[in-house]
């Protein structure tokens, strides 16, 4: 799979070592980034740079997440709103009140855990239900052969 599939195509499945080594290169794009652009601009333009970085460096992380979450076994929607969960609640912090940022915290820790079990850690779900009873030929003689 190419690197540009990789981060901006949401079809597709990928295994856990794509899915570390993707998110580890998007975060430490996004570090580097966040070092740089400080040194390179004045502070209301590097401000403004930052949020569109941020907001920007959603999507390939989305779209990790949705492939991982395909590889899974599960639906790409269901990964790429783990990421959503994980990230937008820190972008609504500054908007709402502050008796909401307690309730933002537990959202995005909730689905970063979640995410990290599920996405991070799970072996792959290889081809469905076959592998669970076996090859599919033997699946099919076992129950004609009852």
């Amino acid at each position: 799979m190419s690197l540009i599939r990789l981060f901006s195509d949401l079809d597709g499945r990928i295994g856990l070592r794509a899915f570390w080594l993707g998110s580890a290169g998007v975060a430490l794009t996004l570090f580097a980034l966040q070092k740089i652009v400080p040194q390179l601009a004045d502070r209301q333009a590097a401000h403004t740079i930052l949020v569109f970085l941020n907001a920007f460096a959603l999507f390939p992380w989305a779209a990790l997440a949705a492939k991982r979450a395909s590889d899974r076994g599960s639906t790409p929607l269901f990964g790429i709103l783990l990421i959503c969960a994980i990230v937008l609640p820190e972008q609504l912090r500054l908007y709402l009140p502050f008796g909401w940022r307690p309730s933002l915290e537990a959202i995005s820790t909730i689905a970063w855990i979640a995410a990290f079990i599920d996405l991070g850690l799970m072996p792959s779900a290889k081809d469905g239900p076959e592998i669970a009873t076996g090859s599919p030929a033997a699946a099919q003689a076992g129950s004609s052969g009852a």
